[in-house]
């Protein structure tokens, strides 16, 4: 049965025409009908049909005859996306071999490379294909050369098409059946299969999508060995792409398992799936990790009353995304809040939409930072995740921070302009390949630069051209500090930050700057300070509303009026006192959009 499987994914850079190809598969292999057939098929989440990108990976079952012999074709349909790469890598380990897709209008992109490089890894077969060669922009002789030239493929190995008119779709899924091997597992053998990833139902619990690599799966008592977790499946079943119910599941195929789970952090990517007897014979499968969450942002709603709401709402979030984590913080400036885990930037924007579209919530997000870890004098480890957990500097030894490696692809009239860019954001250049008209440049760079607003910049600087990816290559010692922004001589945490020394003062100034144009006047002066230890590094002031206490008064001695002016100096004294400065929502929001 295995000989005639064939398991596979498809890898691209965002928008190179991943999904209009996986429609058109489904299409031709009749899996659904004309009737049923709506585009983005295998994307179920809005925000992916809308925003046109993957967001989490769907297999599916494609039935298709071939010289005479039915073939079960498993595709695997991945994100593209650098914040989801985890879950790209856990679906390549599940697939004998790749299609990677290229644009024939634009060519080699920074994901088409770093997805590459994944399945190389893994020991797949790679299949190249060119897509959208029905385009007037296409230009499928140029994006071969750079194909031959980047994977080192012979021009009669790339199979250029149209997934959109369906130009040679069906000598591609020939190519898949005749160059990517079967599944090489023994149905024979203990079970033991691979969790690519997990979703929540609200009556069957968390449900394990699954690639069976040895033995047989079926209703029986069923071990997770990370988690340490047994339970007894609710239902086993095969995805047309609907969720269809089967008896069992053999070796290299692809299905769902209903676990009856109610916390879907048990489930775990990556975990190996056995039953109870054959768990204390089998290893865990190969690649195994826990998605560690990298961006952190504190979400607070603007009505108070509503933290309850955006708890339970993020706990249901949870359940359906294992990759979030949150937990309680306060502010004195904007009451309760969650501070949360991201994977990435993109990750936040899709978790923060979902939250303001699902659950009618209207949310305040602090602007992203990293985490830091801290070696502190007493020779602890201390890991912080925002600017308020920093301790005093006396007691730190050592500060470092997370270093990426960033792949960006660029036609080289904008190289210098980039490197500049680069440099001018603490990344250093470690290769410059040229493949035919376009630049891969490779930097090192902290990951705290990256995650505001450095890819606006980039397509700014490149005209849209430029595409960027990066990977968290781990910690290096950086010389930073936190500066606490004060309103009134109170200090306001959320709007405190974590700068590099040598730019601490020039991001301050800019800061209080800032401020001072977005909060309002009050009826007393407000100072505005960013100081860094006992150090004030800069100030501005907003002044105050003044009352014309003199203009009732219609002549006599000057005294009369200096009497006045006095009693209102007192006032205004006692008022600042007691005064508490009120920040408005717009104010928060233009500050952490520096």
């Amino acid at each position: 049965m295995n000989q005639h499987i064939r398991n596979f994914s498809i890898i691209a850079h965002i928008d190179h025409g991943k999904t209009t190809l996986t429609d058109r598969f489904l299409r031709l292999t009749k899996t659904v009908s004309a009737l049923d057939f709506q585009e983005r098929m295998m994307d179920s989440n809005p925000i992916e049909r809308e925003r046109g990108i993957t967001i989490k990976l769907a297999p599916v079952r494609m039935m298709y005859t071939f010289e005479g012999q039915e073939y079960q074709l498993n595709l695997i349909d991945t994100p593209g996306h650098v914040d989801f790469g985890y879950e790209v890598s856990r679906s390549l380990a599940a697939c004998e071999g790749v299609l990677l897709v290229v644009d024939a209008t634009q060519g080699i992109q920074a994901q088409t490379l770093t997805n590459y490089e994944k399945a190389l890894e893994q020991g797949l077969i790679i299949i190249p294909v060119i897509n959208k060669i029905d385009l007037p922009a296409a230009d499928v002789e140029m994006v071969t050369l750079e194909c031959m030239e980047a994977f080192g493929v012979n021009e009669q190995d790339i199979i250029a098409v149209s997934a959109k008119t369906g130009v040679n779709i069906e000598a591609l899924l020939h190519a898949v059946i005749e160059k990517i091997p079967p599944p090489q597992g023994n149905s024979e053998k203990p079970l033991k299969a691979l969790v690519i990833t997990s979703q929540f139902d609200m009556h069957r619990g968390a449900i394990a999508y699954v690639r069976v690599v040895d033995g047989e799966l079926t209703k029986e008592k069923l071990h997770l060995m990370s988690s340490n977790v047994t339970f007894m499946p609710i239902e086993l079943g095969i995805f047309t792409p609907q969720q269809t119910l089967i008896k069992s599941l053999n070796a290299g195929e692809v299905g769902f398992v209903a676990t009856g789970l109610k916390e879907n952090n048990l489930l775990k990517v990556g975990d190996t799936l056995t039953t109870v007897e054959a768990a204390k014979e089998i290893s865990l499968l190969p690649g195994y990790k826990e998605p560690i969450p990298m961006v952190f942002m504190e979400l607070y709603p603007i009505d108070g009353a509503d933290f309850a709401i955006l708890v339970d709402s993020m706990s249901k979030l949870t359940l359906h995304d294992a990759a979030l984590q949150s937990s309680s913080t306060h502010s004195s400036a904007l009451g309760n809040g969650l501070r949360v885990g991201f994977l990435g930037i993109l990750h936040a924007e899709i978790v923060l939409e979902r939250l303001e579209r699902e659950f009618d919530l209207d949310l305040i997000a602090t602007a992203p930072s990293v985490t830091y870890e801290l070696q502190l004098m007493n020779g602890e480890t201390k890991t912080i995740h925002t600017p308020a957990e920093m301790p005093d500097p006396s007691y730190i030894k050592q500060m470092s921070e997370p270093v990426t490696q960033t792949i960006i692809f660029t036609p080289e009239e904008y190289v210098s302009t980039i490197i500049q860019l680069v440099r001018d954001r603490r990344g250093e250049l470690l290769d410059n390949t040229f493949i035919g008209k376009r630049a891969r440049l490779a930097f090192k760079m902290p990951l705290s630069e990256i995650i505001t607003d450095f890819h606006d910049t980039l397509k700014s600087a490149s005209s849209g051209f430029a595409s960027l990816e990066y990977i968290i290559t781990g910690y290096e010692e950086v010389d930073a500090v936190k500066v606490t922004i004060f309103l009134n001589h109170e200090a306001v945490e959320p709007l405190s930050f974590i700068s590099v020394r040598g730019k601490a003062e020039q991001d301050a100034r800019a800061i209080v700057t800032k401020l001072k144009e977005v909060i309002p006047r009050h009826l007393f002066e407000v100072p505005i300070q960013a100081a860094l230890g006992g150090s004030i590094i800069a100030r501005e002031t907003i002044k105050a509303f003044r009352k014309d206490v003199t203009a009732k008064l219609y002549g006599g001695d000057v005294t009369r009026r200096m009497k006045l002016l006095n009693k209102q100096a007192k006032g205004k004294k006692k008022m600042k006192q007691l005064g508490k400065v009120e920040l408005n929502q717009e104010a928060f929001l233009a500050v952490l959009k520096r």
